[in-house]
């Protein structure tokens, strides 16, 4: 026990003060300073002035007039209608030239149409319009066409209802009964989606960092001969579950890092005022998704640990660890992108399926509790097979790390890691 302590303590030591772990941990610190703030960032350099658009409505005076006072009179001034019925089409192309508009929007007959119909309307500027404006005066003059090809068919009322836009409510039957969803239960569940996205990401950053340090450890003292010095006072399995619990910890004191960075950003003015205008509550996330989250991401990274350790012994040069580790790192990717893929279907064949497969369990199943459906019997069937596969991970990873450590020269082949474990009981 006290050769385990030793062995913690010493990587502790060793890892946190490198230079290496300093500057990565900076490194995305600063990232995460950035990936807050980058929306207050983009607004500082960005333009305040509204896109203005004139009209040149000739004989349909009435629609530019209307076109005019739907956007003008919303709360949001990002693009304004200006309509003068006495503008000529020069005057129009003399204010762009001028940069006094953005461009003009001429209002006039369709070939062919009778001067009944309703106009077409073509947009002259020396820049395309931005697809948000673009859908936003379409679906306006959309709506003036119905009012346009009924307004001797329907009343005033019925006109007016055509402007109200349709309201569209979801009732989950297992979750109320009481009727359609709140807008504190959608927040709810976005912000448990985003949990679950921030602790997915987190996993497979930790999951990647501290295995390759593991690995990288273990072939580094291997091929510098010091696990010769080091195996006659401590007992490998000492070494090998050491040095995975010791990064456990530095793992943890990185994350640590992360969420006050985090915290500190998200106080910042400019993003605590963004929070209070969405009504975001910190009640609102749900402990059982932190909870469990926690129980996975410990697991998991045990899980791929032994087996980065394992790896890691039986490679003799740190230049051949990338390609020994590889098998291992596709596994995480796979988990890493099967979870954040499937976010819009958390209940898709493919996920459920993952939920049980202890190499991808900790970021699917994860990824079902948060944004999707599960029953409780499988969050303690996933849970109970990443045990047994830590367990015989465990297993196995030992017998290869007591064997491998010692074994030089060219990578041992698995006929001669099997002959050699069966000389070791664990």
């Amino acid at each position: 026990m006290n050769s385990l302590k030793t062995v913690i303590g010493f990587t502790l030591r060793t890892k946190l003060l490198t230079k290496s772990f300093i500057i990565t941990t900076a490194i995305l610190v600063v990232l995460i300073s950035i990936g807050i703030n980058l929306p207050y960032i983009i607004s500082l350099f960005s333009k305040d002035e509204p896109v203005k658009i004139g009209v040149l409505s000739g004989s349909y005076t009435t629609i530019g007039e209307s076109l005019s006072q739907a956007f003008n009179g919303q709360e949001s001034k990002d693009l304004q209608i200006i309509v003068d019925p006495n503008a000529t089409e020069e005057q129009l192309k003399t204010q762009l030239e001028n940069e006094e508009i953005n461009g003009y929007i001429k209002l006039e007959a369709a070939e062919g149409a009778s001067p009944e119909a309703f106009p077409s309307a073509v947009y002259y500027a020396n820049k395309d319009l931005g697809f948000t404006e673009q859908s936003a005066i379409t679906s306006v003059l959309s709506v003036l066409k119905t009012k346009w090809v009924a307004k001797d068919a329907l009343s005033d009322e019925q006109l007016a209802q055509l402007e109200q836009p349709v309201r569209f409510d979801t009732v989950n039957l297992k979750d109320s009964e009481d009727g359609p969803v709140s807008e504190t239960d959608d927040m709810r569940k976005m912000v448990s989606t985003f949990v679950v996205l921030a602790l997915i990401i987190l996993f497979f950053m930790t999951n990647m960092m501290t295995g390759n340090m593991i690995a990288a450890e273990v072939t580094q003292e291997k091929s510098s001969r010091i696990m010769e010095i080091l195996i006659t006072s401590v007992s490998p399995l000492a070494q090998m579950f050491g040095k995975i619990i010791g990064m456990f910890v530095l793992g943890l004191i990185q994350i640590v890092v992360f969420l006050l960075a985090a915290f500190v950003n998200l106080m910042l003015p400019h993003n605590a005022a963004a929070f209070k205008d969405i009504n975001f509550d910190i009640s609102m996330i749900d402990p059982n998704v932190v909870l469990l989250g926690i129980v996975f991401f410990i697991l998991g990274y045990f899980l791929y640990a032994t087996l980065f350790a394992a790896v890691g012994s039986i490679v003799s040069r740190t230049e051949d660890l990338g390609q020994a580790i590889m098998p291992i790192t596709m596994l995480s990717l796979a988990a890493f992108y099967i979870a954040s893929f499937s976010v819009s279907a958390p209940d898709s064949m493919l996920v459920k399926i993952s939920s049980f497969f202890p190499f991808f369990s900790p970021t699917t199943m994860l990824l079902r509790i948060g944004a999707g459906d599960y029953a409780a019997w499988e969050v303690i069937v996933s849970v109970a097979i990443l045990i047994v596969s830590i367990l015989a991970c465990g297993w196995l990873s030992a017998k290869i790390y007591r064997t491998g450590v010692l074994m030089y020269g060219k990578r041992p082949s698995w006929k001669e890691i099997r002959k050699a474990m069966k000389a070791y009981k664990i």
